[in-house]
């Protein structure tokens, strides 16, 4: 989020509305709570869906954020629809998978509070081909991060702090693949109030509010 509104200072604000822990089904309740139709949704230049990580969780290890996966297709379907019920067109909503799991790495955070490994990177990738099937279905973009991260077979265990969530280095991956979608969505955008050097410095007013 901190790299796109660097990108997009002066343009439009970048709203981070991450939940951490938080799987399709609770994100489905509060969504409406999150954006809304009174809060310019109008304006909005696009929406990110980004789940998949804790839905993927293990059911038999890990039943408090697991979700089935059809439900979870379902979920994402349902977030879509309510995003179009407020006038947010399919064109403005990019789905992002799970980024892909290193099992070693989160296997020895899993051992360390007691527990065993609960998630594994296959059963993640079968929630990544869902999230990837209902982009098709819905009409809407999206950022294939599981594929992605893992193209021709590259060592990605560097993009993630403990195996499951991203570190500096798969953050600034997401936002750089991210900016190739969002780039073309506000290149026209107006640039909010001018450039310093094209104020008027001895009629500031003029430049800053507008002529009477």
């Amino acid at each position: 989020g901190v790299l796109l509104a660097q990108k997009l200072v002066r343009k439009c604000d970048v709203l981070n509305r991450g939940l951490s822990g938080y799987n399709t089904r609770w994100a489905n309740i509060v969504l409406p709570r999150l954006i809304s139709r009174s809060s310019n949704a109008e304006n909005t230049i696009a929406v990110t869906i980004f789940f998949g990580a804790n839905d993927s969780a293990l059911k038999d290890v890990n039943s408090n954020q697991h979700i089935p996966l059809k439900e979870y297709a379902d979920n994402l379907k349902s977030m879509i629809q309510y995003l179009k019920s407020i006038d947010i067109t399919k064109d403005k909503i990019i789905l992002i998978t799970p980024p892909p799991l290193c099992e070693p790495a989160w296997e020895k955070e899993c051992i360390a509070k007691g527990d065993k490994l609960n998630r594994f990177n296959s059963t993640t990738g079968e929630y990544a081909k869902a999230c990837v099937q209902v982009a098709r279905d819905c009409g809407t973009e999206v950022l294939d991060l599981w594929t992605l991260m893992q193209k021709n077979n590259q060592d990605f265990s560097s993009y993630l702090s403990d195996g499951l969530h991203l570190s500096v280095l798969g953050n600034n991956f997401l936002a750089a693949q991210l900016w190739s979608l969002l780039e073309k969505k506000i290149s026209t955008l107006p640039m909010l109030l001018p450039y310093w050097r094209d104020v008027d410095h001895q009629n500031p007013e003029v430049s800053l509010r507008g002529k009477s």
